[in-house]
């Protein structure tokens, strides 16, 4: 099979306005999607759309056929129907698979006949939440395309930003995808949404590594950076690491928040989210806070 594991280490290291780093280990599924069927029959704790220890349920991810957050003023954003999606009022909706080939087709990326693997954590007992996945995607003959990083915050709300061709840079150690680009999402309330991420994603093989930096300016105030060692994705492999991460999703979640309380101490200044709903544009799952309000 060409889905694997990877055990992972996590760094997140604030340079501005106040200094603050903390590491924790986890680790990621990289799943084949065309293997999907053949992973839910060989394992026994990974299942695809029911309950097990580990489950992937496909409409967790890449909700490009929903209803998009636009900035106020503009029409709502609705995506067309995919191509690959059959006509008619029962017809199935479209695999998530499907709706990677269709969003990178409206970016100009063609992935007919190509691969999709997407680094994540399924539901883990049933609890989902993934700060970031990545999808690095191949062309028929196994060549790096395209990348996607799906960003998801707290609020469960969901961006993906596509990473092309033009982004791709190959060298003899391996190939990678660069980009930096407005973030307009609120991802934390220690970071204004005026910033840029700055994206490095390798693609994986033996080992993976990522990086995503926020710049604010010429300023680079965030690094974040994922490294890990390739491990079969095996029941046995499965096993050994839940022992090792319990309830790994909740450890992130409660993460997230432990070393939040941590900046709220140091006085790091906080942006709310409904202060600036015309800043969060292009957005999956917008929140309440982003509804227009009535007038008064």
């Amino acid at each position: 099979m060409n889905s694997r594991l990877y055990e992972c280490r996590v760094m997140h290291q604030r340079f501005a306005p106040k200094a603050h780093r903390f590491v924790y280990r986890i680790f990621l599924f990289a799943i084949d999607l065309d293997e999907l069927d053949t992973l839910h029959t060989r394992l026994r704790l990974f299942s695809v759309g029911r309950r097990n220890v580990y489950s992937f349920r496909d409409r967790d991810f890449l909700p490009t056929d929903e209803a998009r957050h636009p900035a106020p003023g503009a029409p709502t954003a609705r995506p067309a129907r995919p191509l690959d999606r059959p006509a008619g009022p029962f017809a199935p909706p479209p695999s998530l698979k499907q709706r990677v080939v269709v969003h990178l087709r409206k970016h100009g990326i063609d992935l007919d006949g190509g691969r999709v693997m997407l680094v994540t954590l399924p539901r883990v007992f049933g609890y989902l939440f993934n700060p970031v996945s990545f999808y690095f995607c191949s062309d028929a003959l196994g060549r790096p395309v395209a990348a996607l990083a799906e960003v998801t915050n707290t609020f469960k709300e969901m961006k993906p930003f596509v990473l092309g061709p033009g982004c791709l840079n190959a060298t003899d150690t391996g190939a990678s995808f660069t980009l930096r680009t407005p973030k307009h999402f609120y991802v934390s309330p220690f970071t204004d949404l005026d910033v840029a991420f700055d994206f490095t994603l390798r693609v994986p093989g033996e080992r993976l590594s990522v990086q995503i930096d926020d710049y604010a300016g010429a300023e680079r105030t965030l690094t974040s950076t994922l490294t890990g060692a390739r491990r079969p994705l095996s029941d046995r492999a499965l096993a050994w690491l839940t022992l090792k991460y319990p309830f790994v999703t909740l450890q992130v979640i409660a993460l997230i928040h432990w070393h939040a309380l941590k900046l709220y101490w140091k006085k790091v200044p906080w942006f709310r989210k409904a202060a600036r709903p015309d800043a969060q544009r292009g957005l999956y799952r917008p929140h309440t806070s982003l509804a227009p309000q009535p007038e008064s």
